[in-house]
């Protein structure tokens, strides 16, 4: 039986695009006809939900996966909340693979109730962790991983320019905090990997960090990569590169704003939102492919 790791890597090589669509949804990237409307916490919901699902209509047959950002739907309470699942549930039913980028972790029982809320039968397909607590934290999810064929993403090196401050620390032993964690990944899911060879247990790496990550990627060689922080982080084809291996595989990279809020920059100007989506998705996919070829030669 393919992993959950098996099943992103299909569907990114019937794309050819190691892509996924972050759904950051503000109020302020929706078109006028939406936002104009969107004055109390149900009208909010639906906004959200109209403009999510036509995002995804728009991105379905070219990108494989969306990552949806829990916070910008907890701030409407239970309103966003509803449309947090609501888009999640049309990802799925377009067949696109589903992150939630919730980045949560406790201990003990607590932990087991995240990993249960985000990772059951009919949950998510990928969900973002800390890894903070260390292993007691994180097993509760690597048994939801294992029970219901499902995959996390722990963060390694983030793409925040301060990450460094505490995941590039050199430990007493002179490696650095972040290539520990790489191991600890590496370890915590060694007996989930796939056909492809990557475990359902991945790291966040940055697409703004390129050194970082090719280190990581020489090191830990079962560990798939979700790299953030292209786009309107800074991050280009050339540095998330890094995150990929020989085959071109290895790694998906995340955009937000980038495509999400396309429709508001000069380059897309004139178009819909999902349009100017659609055309940004596109040119993510090239620059990737120019820079993957550049790299492998």
């Amino acid at each position: 039986m393919k992993n959950i790791t098996d099943i992103l890597i299909d569907k990114i090589e019937a794309m050819k695009n190691p892509t996924v669509a972050g759904l950051d949804t503000r109020i302020d990237y929706l078109p006028e006809n939406l936002r104009k409307f969107a004055n109390s916490g149900e009208d909010i919901s639906k906004a959200l939900i109209e403009y999510n699902c036509s995002l995804i209509d728009a991105l379905y047959d070219i990108v494989p996966a969306v990552k949806i950002q829990s916070a910008y739907y907890e701030m409407y309470a239970h309103f966003g909340v509803y449309a947090f699942y609501s888009t999640a549930a049309y990802a799925v039913s377009r067949g696109m693979s589903v992150m939630a980028d919730v980045k949560r972790n406790d201990i003990g029982a607590t932990a087991e109730a995240y990993a249960a809320a985000y990772l059951g039968p009919t949950g998510f397909d990928y969900v973002t962790v800390n890894p903070y607590p260390g292993f007691d934290g994180i097993k509760p999810f690597t048994d939801k991983c294992r029970e219901n064929n499902k995959g996390i993403f722990v963060l390694a090196r983030m793409s925040n320019p301060s990450a460094a401050q505490i995941q590039n620390l050199k430990l007493e032993n002179g490696e650095t905090l972040y290539s520990h964690i790489g191991e600890l990944i590496r370890e915590w899911g060694k007996d989930q990997i796939g056909e492809y060879g990557y475990s359902s247990v991945g790291a966040v790496v940055g697409a703004t960090s390129p050194e970082e990550a090719k280190i990581l990627r020489e090191r830990y060689k079962s560990v798939f990569f979700l790299v953030p922080g292209y786009g309107a982080q800074g991050g280009k084809g050339e540095g998330a590169a890094a995150a990929f291996d020989a085959k071109g595989r290895g790694a998906i990279v995340n955009n937000s704003r980038g495509i999400i809020a396309a429709h508001m920059t000069d380059k897309y100007k004139g178009m819909t939102p999902a349009q100017a989506a659609r055309a940004a998705a596109t040119d993510m996919q090239q620059d990737l492919e120019r820079a993957l070829k550049t790299r492998n030669g």
